[in-house]
């Protein structure tokens, strides 16, 4: 069936979106940046598709939750002069006025997905997604009707998402795009300088220039280099003394920091095993800054940062792992001014080792975390550590801890990067666009 002229189109899209949306190929995959404007391009897409009686059309997300959150509140904004009736909240659903269907869908179970014949579908962040919804359920869905769709997605790693954005190039019934976020004019050029110093290179790379790198793949700490991030650091008497601590068993791993201005100098790290706990290793914290306490007329300030599990977890006695290191300070008052960052709650493994590669190195190649070379489980964790691979061999979003002595070292130091330099989030744009 031919498409409808473009032109007839009452929305406004930025020249880029509008080549995505005037090209007749039936399978367009486009890989943009963030806030490039990918999503409003697919809704309007919808939309247009349905001006024909009879057809069914879909947006389907990774997850239901996901694509609900997403696109649902907007779909039915943007709908809304065109509804026959109003929308079913409980089946994500719209009538329109032109006798067709549009429904939010997602891929977290594809067998959900059967029995449908679609005339278009969208497939959105198609890199987070099972490969097998489109291969197995959607495609053949399309296929009585001779249906489209369209791929929309920033890159995860060289995947799934991958291998059809080069399919596409090849075949005459694909077309394939790829944008920057500075290409879509949505996002001003200082938010875009700031994501370059903030984010590491590769991740930079991926989520704005829409590269498809290694972020993704098998290591997870990849913007950590040796000739870059190590380098020998001893303790300095003027600045505060930063304690890191991951409260696992065995082993259990700390690391003794400390900040100057955006740099951070790992000088120092305390394995303790086997049988670890929160009193030993308040312990072993005693005796390795002695000699920092010992002749220093004034408390050492001291900042603590660990895991939130340490509320709950119990590695001695009745006590949880923070309250006995409330313990322990209230008994060193001479010695240390300690500050306690206890968070409640972990950020994401993912979001968390982000923020890591983001310190090690940014977009511009520039370190922040300086590493000294006595630190030898940390480095070996930033060189070894490995995402954990699903069925199929994709990266999940844990990481692997078949090998009990890799993960903690890290965690250590990613709990304390996560806290003081999170990553912000993207809200800046131009006045003579709209951020979709």
């Amino acid at each position: 069936m031919p498409r409808p002229n473009s032109r007839e189109s009452i929305f406004r899209l930025h020249p880029h979106q509008k080549s995505v949306f005037d090209s007749p190929a039936r399978f367009r995959v486009l890989v943009a940046g963030r806030r490039f404007g990918k999503t409003h391009l697919a809704l309007i897409e919808m939309l247009h598709s349905s001006q024909v009686s009879g057809r069914t059309i879909w947006y389907v997300g990774p997850s239901y939750r996901q694509a609900k959150r997403i696109a649902w509140h907007r779909l039915k904004s943007l709908t809304r002069p065109f509804w026959s009736k109003p929308p079913s909240e409980t089946d994500l659903s719209i009538q329109t006025t032109f006798g067709s269907t549009l429904a939010i869908r997602g891929a977290d179970r594809p067998d959900s997905l059967r029995g449908d014949g679609l005339d278009f579908v969208v497939l959105d962040e198609f890199a987070s997604m099972r490969p097998e919804a489109w291969a197995e359920v959607l495609f053949p869905s399309l296929a009585d009707k001779h249906g489209r769709a369209l791929f929309i997605s920033t890159p995860k790693g060289r995947n799934h998402l991958h291998d059809y954005f080069e399919h596409a190039k090849t075949d005459a019934d694909w077309a394939a795009f790829q944008f920057t976020t500075a290409q879509g004019g949505i996002v001003d050029s200082a938010e875009i300088a700031l994501a370059a110093r903030q984010l590491s290179l590769e991740c930079y790379r991926q989520e704005f220039e829409a590269e498809f790198t290694n972020v993704g793949e098998n290591r997870a700490y990849y913007a950590f280099s040796s000739a870059k991030n190590v380098y020998p650091k001893e303790f300095d008497y003027y600045l505060p003394l930063i304690w890191a601590i991951d409260f696992n068993v065995n082993p259990m791993c700390m690391l003794l920091m400390q900040r100057s201005g955006d740099n951070v100098y790992v000088f120092d790290e305390i394995i303790i095993q086997p049988d670890a706990n929160t009193e030993r290793a308040c312990q072993a914290f005693l005796t390795r800054v002695r000699p920092y306490y010992i002749n220093n007329p004034r408390p050492i300030f001291v900042e603590v940062y660990g895991d939130a599990s340490g509320h709950q977890r119990r590695t001695a006695g009745s006590a949880t792992d923070w309250t006995l290191i409330r313990n322990f300070f209230s008994r060193t008052k001479p010695h240390f001014s300690p500050s306690i960052r206890a968070i409640t709650s972990n950020p994401p493994v993912r979001d968390r080792v982000n923020c890591v590669n983001s310190r090690l190195q940014n977009a511009l190649g520039e370190p922040a975390i300086f590493i000294d070379p006595k630190c030898r489980e940390l480095i070996r964790d930033l060189e070894e550590v490995a995402w954990a691979l699903d069925s199929s061999g994709q990266p999940r979003s844990d990481l692997n801890k078949s090998d009990r002595a890799r993960t903690h070292s890290s965690d250590a130091l990613g709990y304390y990067i996560a806290q003081a330099f999170p990553l912000r989030s993207l809200c800046g744009h131009n006045n003579s666009g709209r951020l979709f």
